[in-house]
């Protein structure tokens, strides 16, 4: 119960293992074809989708590479390690970044980045983290591109672990370019990696010479209009096969469907750490629906608490990044999960802290809580 990786269905893991294919040929071209159009239904664009074979932090260095020009102002909003993480690579790109807050558990707001480019008009590119997983915050993306009234500036926005959980309109709420990748809503081995590009973002990625020959859009989009779709270097069949099939999964259990199921699984989960006595990190209006970041309570040693899940309970949860190790921890409802995933961890979660003897009002309240809200 880790924000990502997250776990493979079974016919998705055996789907990667079909055999392989002429990369050239006809077969590879109708595998392409359809994962794009799936991801196209899936993040609700009509925009050019590429597929790269990296971690999601490739495709944010090639939002980087493509669109930006050294010595360019970019705005990035930091609301975690994932934003720090944005802002990195801006700057690795040559960007002159600046840089707006915001305190753990909270998200950048559309006021906030609207006060910033009052402030200065030489931005040309606001970056933001929809989905901050280090924190468990949401940020407000469809306000922020309404808070961007400029039509020279683009927004791009890390979508990783939200994409496929979290509802995002992305033509409707006019977001230039949108960055994820296979491993968490997507419930796909890592590897891949997906960029949309509105035609905004086109023009300037036209003008500009991209500062990469492997994440080149220009490049990739050439292959991907041939006549029998392509990419410009050898792809990763095998994972394609698996994102076919989960893909086709997805739109089969219906896009309504998927996001209301990770709604509910993360108000359940909310529900049984309030009842364990537990603090949450963020507040209930912004916090994710993907991962749910927990505060140790006072004496508990975050260490112990998830290795004794895991050894003894054989149940994961994650750490604290950053600023924040030592002082959270994180549970994971994404992807290939459910009602029983939500209850066991919160059971094992319970056992846990008395094993450490960590003050709780007693077994049972957390299970009871989350089938509260799971049985409405």
């Amino acid at each position: 119960m880790i924000p990502g990786p997250t776990p493979v269905p079974q016919t998705v893991a055996l789907a990667g293992a079909a055999p392989m294919i002429n990369h050239r040929g006809p077969e590879f071209g109708e595998l392409l074809a359809e994962t794009t159009r799936g991801l196209q239904k899936i993040l609700k664009t009509q925009n050019t989708v590429l597929t790269f074979p990296s971690a999601g932090t490739g495709a944010m260095e090639a939002a980087a590479a493509n669109l930006t020009a050294p010595g360019e102002r970019v705005l990035v909003g930091v609301a975690g390690e994932f934003g720090a993480r944005f802002a990195e690579i801006y700057r690795a790109s040559g960007a002159d970044v600046v840089i707006v807050k915001a305190e753990p558990g909270t998200p950048v707001s559309p006021e906030a980045i609207r006060d910033a480019l009052c402030k200065d008009s030489s931005i040309t590119t606001v970056v933001v983290t929809h989905n901050e997983t280090s924190t468990g915050v949401t940020m407000d993306l469809k306000g922020i591109r309404a808070a961007i009234d400029r039509e020279d500036v683009l927004l791009v926005a890390d979508a990783v672990s939200s994409a496929g959980a979290i509802d995002i309109e992305t033509d409707a709420w006019g977001i230039d370019v949108l960055v994820t990748a296979s491993q968490k809503a997507l419930m796909c081995p890592p590897g891949l990696a997906f960029v949309t590009v509105s035609p905004r973002a086109w023009e300037r990625a036209e003008k500009l010479k991209a500062r990469s020959v492997y994440f080149s859009f220009v490049s990739a989009r050439k292959f991907l209009e041939k006549p029998s779709p392509q990419t410009p270097y050898t792809p990763a069949v095998s994972l394609l096969f698996s994102l076919r099939e989960a893909v086709r999964m997805i739109l089969a259990e219906g896009l309504d469907a998927v996001f209301a199921r990770h709604a509910l699984l993360a108000r359940a989960t909310r529900a049984g750490v309030r009842a364990l006595g537990l603090e949450l990190l963020a507040a209930d209006d912004c916090a994710s629906n993907t991962v749910t970041a927990v505060k140790l309570p006072a004496g508990a040693d975050g260490h112990k608490l998830l290795g004794t899940l895991r050894d003894r309970y054989d149940v994961i949860l994650a750490g604290g990044m950053g600023e924040l190790a030592g002082k959270i921890f994180r549970i994971g409802h994404v992807g290939a999960v459910g009602w029983s995933d939500v209850v066991v961890t919160l059971s094992a979660l319970e056992m846990a802290l008395s094993d450490l003897e960590v003050p709780t009002p007693g077994f049972g309240r957390a299970v009871a809580a989350a089938e509260q809200v799971l049985r409405g």
